[in-house]
């Protein structure tokens, strides 16, 4: 599905999961797009299933988790391996997210959490030993996140 054949609605809905997907039922969203909530629940089905929506994730305060360490690898893979080494490097402890990049020498970009200096020198060591260049790394202070307000804010009754 295309983001053309996405509906009013659909648009509505996703733009309510994003802003607080937890918290939303399906009463709320049906209520706020103009439909009834077993409409929602269906639409939902239905995203789940075309692969638009992929999960619904926690935004998680690290440093309050008693891991005060984030840090970006930025790395370089062989184009041809590229998307094999991004899911390998999913497996390494304390990895949260990987990032492939459509072009370019740093094009994997790899996002670790840490208790310590040790877990991280531990981390890179494994990023290398999955085949990875490691061309950088940086501490991330914070990270600011907000919904994509384009598929439907003006769908809703918010």
């Amino acid at each position: 599905m295309s983001q053309n054949s996405l509906d009013e609605i659909d648009r509505g809905i996703l733009h309510l999961l994003q802003h607080d997907a937890r918290n939303t039922t399906t009463t709320e969203m049906g209520e706020a797009v103009g439909v009834s909530a077993s409409t929602v629940g269906n639409r939902l089905q239905r995203l789940e299933d075309e692969g638009i929506v992929k999960g619904y994730h926690p935004q998680i305060d690290y440093h309050e988790a008693a891991f005060p360490l984030r840090v970006l690898f930025v790395c370089t893979a062989p184009i041809p391996e590229r998307e094999e080494l991004a899911e390998r490097v999913l497996e390494t402890n304390g990895v949260v997210s990987v990032k492939e990049i459509m072009a370019g020498v740093e094009n994997i970009h790899v996002e670790a959490v840490a208790r310590n200096r040790n877990d991280v020198v531990a981390v890179g060591r494994s990023l290398d030993d999955v085949g990875l260049d490691v061309v950088n790394e940086m501490l991330v202070k914070d990270e600011h996140v907000q919904p994509f307000d384009h598929f439907g804010d003006e769908a809703t009754d918010e």
